[in-house]
């Protein structure tokens, strides 16, 4: 009962700072937008010199578009298309694939990374950068058997 009288006599700012506490924090409130969802589609064991066919497929939850550099990083140097960077424009309604088509001659790790970048005249509207991280990656090992 001793208690019932403190909290009535305690100010309306208290009361409600209580029941804030009480009920948590409102999970409408925060910002779960993902900035990029990657799918990543590539063998994990293939013969060796081999031809493999990596697809990547970008989206984001963001409702404005952004510019991306993706491209692939090896534990081991290679030549050909494994070193092509794509320079795209991503936006909420028109996700991106990208293709490498590369032969492996033995086993390594690929990184696979996109990096938010400012460049002007990719997209053909005005393209933010967000804040906060700028590159997302993902490593994948491709064994030869």
């Amino acid at each position: 009962m001793h208690l019932l009288q403190l909290l009535l006599r305690a100010g309306p700012g208290v009361l409600v700072l209580v029941l804030c506490l009480q009920l948590g924090t409102n999970k409408a409130q925060e910002d779960t937008q993902e900035i990029i969802k990657m799918q990543l589609d590539m063998p994990s064991k293939i013969k060796e010199n081999e031809e493999v066919t990596l697809e990547l497929k970008l989206q984001t939850e963001l409702k404005e578009c952004m510019v991306i550099k993706t491209y692939l990083q090896g534990s081991h140097l290679m030549d050909g298309p494994f070193n092509y960077i794509y320079t795209a424009c991503l936006c909420e309604d028109y996700p991106r694939t990208f293709y490498w088509d590369f032969e492996v001659n033995r086993t390594m790790a690929i990184a696979i990374v996109v990096h938010i970048i400012e460049k002007e005249g990719i997209c053909p509207n005005i393209s933010v950068v967000p804040n906060g991280i700028k590159y997302y990656y993902t490593i994948r090992k491709i064994q030869t058997v």
